[in-house]
């Protein structure tokens, strides 16, 4: 069960996916993973390199195979409670009954980048069918037709907006795969 959290556990470590103060750093204990060539290859947390959305597999082409996750013991029902609250967190705060590829760009080290992105009248502008969330600047959202090449273009722009206005640079925490 997700409970609103799209995506795979291989993902997940490649980059050190987080909510709520917690990052799958804080959880990983080892993850096997096949190399280039082959090899099967284990590596422990430390050797995984995490950081803020990195791991070692943003810079290798192996594949994540599986990993041993130390998880925490708790009460049924407290757990069950806090994933209620999460879930309702992102109802409120984040555009989840629209498409989209999760937080579309990482915070920095001394901004807030969703708060930049507001603070140029950005959240609404929309480019082809992707737009930028009313519910949350951070999130580009698929109004329904919206291309790849709509989400990049619309990237950009935002990009080069912010920069212009507070001369941030800021990066993306999607990946972008294949041809651009």
């Amino acid at each position: 069960m997700h409970h609103g959290i799209p995506g795979t556990i291989g993902g997940a470590i490649r980059m050190n996916a987080g909510a709520h103060g917690k990052e799958m750093k804080d959880i990983v204990i080892s993850t096997t993973c096949m190399d280039e060539f082959g090899n099967i290859r284990i590596l422990t947390n430390k050797e995984q390199e995490f950081s803020y959305r990195r791991s070692i597999f943003n810079t290798k082409k192996w594949i994540i195979l599986n990993s041993n996750l130390q998880l925490q013991y708790g009460n049924e029902k407290e757990i069950i409670s806090k994933m209620q609250e999460y879930q309702d967190y992102r109802k409120d705060k984040q555009p989840i009954s629209y498409p989209s590829a999760g937080s579309t760009f990482k915070r920095g080290d001394d901004f807030i980048t969703a708060k930049l992105i507001d603070e140029c009248g950005l959240r609404g502008y929309e480019i082809g069918g992707a737009k930028i969330s009313n519910l949350h600047a951070g999130f580009i959202i698929n109004t329904g037709n919206a291309t790849a090449n709509d989400v990049l273009e619309l990237v950009n722009y935002i990009k080069k907006k912010v920069f212009d206005k507070f001369q941030k640079e800021i990066e993306l925490e999607i990946e972008v795969i294949g041809e651009k």
